[in-house]
């Protein structure tokens, strides 16, 4: 076999293999072979022990021809994929050249390939790493809403003021359109009054109100609000108010302390909380670090994508946002209202994180390979195990092993691997 690569473009490749007469006369005696034990039936002889010769006579010639000439192509094919360093992102487009049957073989496979790579700088970085630095205050909030679970809720036959839980029922639509605004509507909704978990001025509206009550007002949603269609949008709210309840928080003393959990004290309690919330905002922080650590090494980074490879993790995308959409029993139309585009161009808005995903991969891929990581077969077992024990339904253990799971694992497993090399050489 011989074959050739040919660079068309920064992403495309076409490879050119030639096959001699005596490589495809053992791919043709290899396929007459199969033939001898499933269909070919010579007289004299029993069934897969006939000569080659007088089993081919028993063989469709075209047919034959057709399968010689597939079976050839996706064996050298791959034989010629293996001997490039090409990292190849889509399925071949094979074109047959030349085909004289038996005697000679030339097709080409028009590829599409991740560009040449030039690995920017990766090592002492200056990124900040933040510290964990939790405040009183933060302890004391947690502290108030243990006390607020713990409260003694009481029905009232008054007016709402601050501090009391309401029971409510309420729907939200544009001010202007009076449209229905997908997820501002809710029933049997509890609200602590002052909790401040609720829009800005809404928790307001609701004082002074009394149970089977109704109120509707305006509230004109935050500029920073997490969904941008809702940014700086005047809703209308309609309230029902079911339930007044009036809140006995328990006192916050060592006997309180003691129903939360294993404390024998306020101060004990207070310092496993801080303890809890310093090693949840360090974690966040070192999330925070390597995701800046290699978007920096990503922009000091040279490559060309395919657009094949932004596209399937576009789909990706797109794909994951369904699924946590499903589980929140939103639809997908329902979510594009409520960003406030269409499917287009949610699609365009996801495009830069895609592609920052792609060239992260790649150059984490850079990485490991110039910094001799790999992953054996040990380690792959290690974390096999691992999700076996944590997924213990059959489906997910027949899932777990597959080839296919194996190189995922393998693939996190690198990926981690290179990210803490990345993290040591970044001091």
């Amino acid at each position: 076999m011989q074959s050739t690569t040919k660079h068309t473009g920064d992403t495309q490749a076409v490879l050119t293999i030639s096959l001699t007469a005596d490589e495809l006369t053992q791919v043709k005696e290899h396929v007459i072979k199969q033939h001898a034990g499933k269909t070919a039936n010579v007289p004299g002889f029993r069934k897969g022990h006939a000569p080659v010769h007088m089993i081919e006579k028993q063989l469709d010639p075209n047919a034959l021809q057709a399968e010689v000439l597939e079976h050839a192509v996706n064996e050298f094919y791959g034989q010629a994929v293996g001997d490039t360093k090409l990292r190849i992102v889509s399925q071949p487009k094979i074109e047959i050249k030349k085909f004289a049957p038996y005697t000679e073989l030339e097709f080409t496979a028009e590829l599409e390939v991740v560009g040449k790579i030039e690995l920017g700088k990766y090592k002492g970085l200056k990124v900040e790493r933040k510290k964990a630095t939790v405040a009183a205050k933060d302890v004391n909030n947690v502290v108030e809403q243990l006390r607020e679970r713990s409260s003694e809720k009481t029905d009232v036959d008054r007016a709402v003021k601050k501090g009391d839980q309401v029971v409510i029922d309420f729907k939200g639509v544009d001010a202007k359109t009076k449209e229905a605004i997908p997820g501002a509507d809710g029933k049997d909704y509890p609200l602590g009054i002052g909790s401040g978990t609720f829009i800005p001025g809404f928790e307001d509206e609701l004082i002074g109100l009394k149970a089977g009550e109704e109120k509707s007002f305006d509230i004109v949603f935050p500029e920073d609000y997490g969904t941008k269609a809702l940014q700086k949008k005047k809703v209308n709210f309609t309230v029902t108010v079911q339930k007044v309840q009036e809140q006995k928080l328990p006192a916050l003393d060592d006997a309180f302390a003691k129903t939360v959990g294993p404390f024998e004290t306020v101060d004990e309690l207070k310092a496993d909380i801080k303890k809890q919330l310093t090693a949840e905002q360090e974690q966040n922080f070192e999330r925070q670090y390597e995701n800046e650590l290699i978007e920096t090494i990503v922009k000091d980074s040279k490559l060309t994508l395919p657009q094949i490879m932004i596209d399937q993790q576009l789909d990706a995308i797109e794909q994951e946002e369904k699924q946590n959409l499903l589980y929140r029993g939103q639809t997908w139309e329902q979510h594009l209202e409520e960003e406030g585009v269409n499917e287009a161009e949610h699609r365009e808005k996801n495009r830069a994180p895609a592609e920052l995903r792609v060239k992260a991969g790649l150059v984490l891929s850079e990485i490991a390979e110039a910094e001799n990581i790999d992953v054996n077969a040990d380690e792959i077992d290690v974390q096999l195990n691992m999700l076996k024990q944590q997924y213990p339904d059959p489906k997910m253990q027949e899932q777990l092993d597959t080839l296919e799971a194996r190189r995922d694992i393998a693939s996190r497993i690198l990926t981690q691997k290179t990210v803490d090399r990345l993290k040591e050489l970044n001091k």
